[in-house]
C-alpha cells in the first residue's frame, strides 16, 4: 500500500460505494431508484386487444348472452342468476323489441314515529 492514503474503516473502497454494505446509500441498482417502468404491456390504458366497442365477456352468463343463448333478462330472473357485468344488460336491451317505460304507480307519504308513539 506504498503511496495510497490510509483508508477508515467508512471510507468508500474501490468499488466507489461506502460503508459495510449495509443501508439503501449511494448507487441504487435495478431499474434506477423510485418509479421508472412499471411494466405491464403498453403501459398506462392496458394493451391493444380488443376495441373499445367489442365487449369481451368475463363470466359463463356473459358468454351465453353474447352467443345468443340467453335472449332476455326474465330468463336471467327465473334462475336467479347474478349479473355482473353491465355489457349484459345493455346487450338483452338493446336487442330487445319491446320499448322501456317507466310509471309512477302511487306515492303515499309515510309519517316517522317517534318512540313513544
Amino acid at each position: 500500500m506504498e503511496g495510497e492514503a490510509p483508508r477508515t474503516e467508512n471510507a468508500p473502497a474501490e468499488g466507489g460505494r461506502g460503508g459495510r454494505g449495509f443501508g439503501r446509500g449511494g448507487d441504487r441498482g435495478g431499474r434506477g431508484g423510485r418509479g421508472g417502468d412499471r411494466g405491464g404491456r403498453g403501459g398506462r390504458g392496458g394493451f391493444g386487444g380488443a376495441g373499445k366497442d367489442e365487449w369481451v365477456p368475463k363470466t359463463k352468463l356473459g358468454r351465453l348472452v353474447k352467443h345468443g343463448h340467453i335472449t332476455t333478462l326474465e330468463e336471467i330472473y327465473t334462475h336467479s342468476i347474478p349479473i355482473k357485468e353491465a355489457p349484459i344488460v345493455d346487450k338483452l336491451i338493446k336487442d330487445s323489441k319491446k320499448n322501456l317505460s317507466d310509471e309512477v304507480m302511487k306515492i303515499v307519504s309515510v309519517q316517522k314515529q317517534t318512540k313513544a308513539g
